[in-house]
């Protein structure tokens, strides 16, 4: 079989409800293309029937590949093995569960032959979300876009298609705590965006809780800003200088009652420590994440793989 022009990256993590629509539209819409690709889906230990099901399909159609981890390693590494593992000239990563649209894709791909690099979905519309997620994604792009110095767009999410020169950079690249958006916008190449409105999930529940949402931002933040530890340092100064004018109006006014400032100081003393104990949390983050990287632990593990060449590392 000749090596793809395409490779579609798909992370799954419990999708048994969508699989089979999902691989049913990509095939469609990459089959509308004439020209050859593969599917690569990335198990990202799901605890549900998904490998099985995309097992089953890839015994059927041998485009499609399989790679399971060992355990869950989370989104942004699942990501990154699909696309340490593709072999097509143009890498798309798209979701499992259709919320963005396989049939964007030929835009998509439309706009990488006219020589963009980097071609990314930019949602206009979110069909199915509530309030609350809109308006905390649309606030953390926004946040993130003025904390940073590079060119991260907006309303952007990891639906994109990749040129392979731009997948190589990301595949020497091998920082634990990824954040996959930031890295292409730091990786630069000529960019441009398709808009496309956001379907409601197929099916199933979303699997980016809260705490992943929150977690997923932190990194991006502190991946590509150090404007934490500045604002820290800010903080410290004012507070330093705050309580150098306290301690001067203590003794040029009268006091008060002995009981009245010994509150006060009390006070002032349990909300400094706080202050104090959140910066240097803060700092430990980054810290943190400098021994993360000291550590070069593999980024995940491969519990097995379907419809690759064994002899390929």
């Amino acid at each position: 079989m000749s090596l793809p022009r395409y490779s579609v990256v798909v992370p799954v993590f419990n999708e048994e409800l969508v699989i089979r629509e999902t691989y049913t539209r990509l095939r469609k819409v990459m089959e509308s293309l004439g020209e050859p690709y593969e599917l690569i889906f990335v198990n990202d230990g799901s605890t549900d029937r998904s490998q099985e099901i995309i097992t089953e399909i890839c015994r059927q159609d041998p485009r499609v590949k399989l790679i399971n981890f060992s355990r869950n390693f989370g989104h942004q590494i699942a990501i990154t093995a699909g696309m340490d593992h593709a072999s097509g000239e143009a890498v798309i990563v798209i979701d499992a569960d259709l919320q963005d649209p396989p049939e964007v894709i030929p835009s998509m791909v439309a706009k990488w032959k006219e020589g963009y690099e980097v071609v990314y979905g930019k949602r206009i519309k979110r069909k199915g979300e509530g309030f609350f997620k809109k308006f905390t994604a649309a606030l953390f792009y926004r946040l993130l876009q003025r904390m940073t110095n590079l060119p991260i767009p907006v309303d952007v999410g990891d639906f994109r298609l990749l040129d392979r020169k731009v997948c190589q950079v990301l595949k020497d690249i091998r920082e634990k705590n990824r954040y996959v958006r930031g890295l292409v916008s730091w990786a630069g190449f000529k960019q441009a965006a398709v808009e496309y409105v956001r379907d409601p999930r197929f099916a199933g529940e979303t699997k980016y809780s809260l705490k992943k949402m929150l977690k997923l931002a932190w990194d991006g933040l502190t991946s590509f800003s150090h404007l934490p530890l500045e604002i820290s340092l800010k903080v410290g100064g004012i507070l330093a200088l705050g309580g150098m004018a306290y301690l001067l109006v203590v003794l040029l006014v009268r006091p008060a009652p002995a009981s009245l400032w010994g509150n006060v100081l009390l006070s002032a003393m349990i909300f400094l420590t706080g202050v104090n104990l959140f910066f240097l949390g803060l700092l430990g983050i980054y810290v943190a994440r400098i021994y993360d990287e000291a550590r070069n632990r593999p980024l995940y593990i491969i519990a097995s793989r379907v419809g690759f060449d064994e002899n390929r590392t």
